[in-house]
């Protein structure tokens, strides 16, 4: 089955050829477009997909502003962010802000297309990060939810506890657990807590 995808964009003109390119690949599904933040968000809210991509601040909102927006939706899509900006910090702080992917719009469509589809099938596809741009700490590409849930986790606390004490449902526990491992390069649970209290020791 081709995967649901919603595509935003503040101009019309480039939203236009991401629809266009988006609704020749078999591998996708075109369920909505939208050149507002709020009609993104609602687009989403209607109608739940895998991946969507999207500008790095439609009008209306900030792409950091998007991103929370829907990082506690269990249901939100998996975002790659396709932007125009020339700022080398913008693939770690959309990473940060929750994006899974993100590409320059200098890019090739066709390579537009596998990312989409790579962050559809759970993966991660951002470019290369100079780690001593993350102050020397991997936990920087965290958000502050993924901070708490990683200091929660090694508190022993359970999926359900976490739950519970964020105020999320256990499906949303676990989006935020996936994010997180694929952040810090980690396979489960306990490799987490391992890393945490290894981080812990270093920086005192």
């Amino acid at each position: 089955m081709p995967y649901d995808v919603i595509l935003g964009d503040a101009n019309p003109l480039m939203l236009a050829a991401l629809s266009e390119i988006f609704d020749r690949d078999p591998r996708f599904s075109l369920v909505a477009t939208a050149r507002q933040g709020e009609g993104f968000l609602e687009a989403c809210r209607r109608a739940p997909v895998r991946v969507a991509v999207s500008d790095w601040g439609l009008p209306g909102l900030s792409g950091d502003e998007l991103l929370a927006r829907l990082r506690d939706r269990e249901d939100a899509p998996r975002v790659v962010i396709y932007a125009a900006s020339p700022d080398p910090d913008l693939p770690r702080r959309t990473m940060a802000a929750g994006a899974a992917g993100f590409m320059t719009r200098d890019t090739a469509p066709e390579q537009l297309l596998d990312v989409a589809a790579a962050v559809a099938e759970g993966r991660m596809v951002f470019p290369f990060l100079d780690v001593r741009a993350l102050a020397q700490d991997p936990r920087e590409v965290l958000t502050a939810r993924e901070k708490a849930i990683l200091a929660a986790l090694a508190r022993g606390r359970t999926n359900a506890e976490l739950a519970e004490e964020f105020g999320v449902s256990v499906n949303t526990v676990k989006f935020h657990l996936r994010n997180l491992y694929d952040k810090l390069g980690l396979k489960n649970r306990a490799q987490a807590i391992a890393f945490h209290y290894a981080r812990a020791a270093r920086t005192g």
